[in-house]
């Protein structure tokens, strides 16, 4: 494990990546991240039984027609998007994912894995598609690795979240803080090695070069004592993964810890990955997503985990860069 992998998109490339980690303040545990998890591990499946009356069944590739399941990769260790509850992988993306099975008449069966052999699982056939809050890069459409050099086809990505960095601050925000902006001068708690503290860090010389002292920032081994630092009001703010920070304020003494202030920071999609050689599932899957945000599901699924403002307003493919 490298020091960038305490988050789910590398420094270079932005992109998701295998990580351990947890959110504990005031009692409450949130797996965050692992990546020591096995292909075999628990499978949950979720969505609707084959049904071939399903609004969209008859746009599904016929194998998948006749098996009446899309077999799901993922690495159910982030909180909230996918992670284990009483032996079960639940999250965003399963909760989309059942929202999904509706329009497509068959079940999505959710199988553990650790995050990079994931797209390896879809390109051998073991899996259908990959659902992991996994980022839309250029490189993964292409099949290169961090070096730039041929690993594989590529996949195509259904994207259906958007994901940066954000602030989160004492619940009631006293130091009324609106953005990183007002960090400048100020201190601010973050798990060291992570995307989110290169951030801070690009931040505070934006914020030396308007002339103002930059952002003082405090980098702690684990999230956890980040989040106990700002809890405690030794900082002000801290910087943390958009899907984790909601989690964090909606479930964090009962939701009374914590909340976001200002916008996502370097946002980008979270994709569904398809192989390249199977359009035929990728389209049925964008018109799928197309059809739940329309009927409003697809936002019921992800407010129910404190994660609207993540939402898409239209199903597009390889959005990434």
């Amino acid at each position: 494990m490298t020091a960038t992998s305490t988050t789910r998109r590398t420094t270079a490339a932005r992109s998701r990546i295998a990580a351990v980690g947890a959110i504990a303040v005031a009692g409450t545990l949130i797996l965050t991240g692992c990546g020591d998890q096995t292909d075999k591990a628990s499978a949950t499946p979720s969505g609707a039984a084959n049904n071939s009356s399903a609004p969209l069944f008859s746009k599904l590739p016929k194998k998948i027609q006749d098996a009446g399941v899309i077999k799901v990769g993922t690495d159910a260790t982030y909180a909230p998007m996918e992670f284990i509850e009483n032996g079960k992988i639940v999250g965003v993306d399963p909760d989309i994912a059942e929202a999904l099975g509706r329009q497509l008449g068959v079940k999505f069966a959710f199988t553990r894995g650790t995050f990079d052999s994931l797209i390896t699982s879809l390109n051998s056939r073991r899996q259908d598609i990959v659902m992991s809050s996994m980022s839309d890069t250029t490189a993964r459409q292409q099949g290169l690795d961090d070096n730039g050099q041929k690993t594989g086809n590529g996949v195509d990505f259904v994207d259906y979240f958007v994901a940066g960095s954000v602030v989160y601050v004492q619940k009631g925000n006293p130091q009324q803080i609106k953005s990183i902006t007002d960090l400048c001068g100020r201190k601010t708690a973050v798990q060291r090695g992570t995307t989110f503290e290169e951030v801070a860090k690009t931040r505070s010389k934006e914020c030396e070069v308007a002339g103002k002292p930059g952002i003082s920032i405090e980098s702690f081994p684990t999230d956890a004592e980040a989040q106990t630092r700002v809890k405690a009001g030794g900082a002000v703010a801290g910087v943390n993964d958009y899907p984790v920070a909601a989690y964090l304020a909606l479930k964090a003494d009962g939701g009374n810890a914590f909340e976001i202030v200002g916008n996502q920071i370097e946002a980008s999609p979270f994709g569904i990955a398809v192989a390249k050689d199977n359009p035929e599932l990728r389209d049925a899957l964008k018109a799928a997503l197309s059809a739940i945000i329309a009927d409003g599901s697809y936002q019921q699924a992800l407010d129910k985990w404190g994660a609207g403002t993540g939402a898409v307003a239209t199903a597009n493919v390889n959005t990434g860069s």
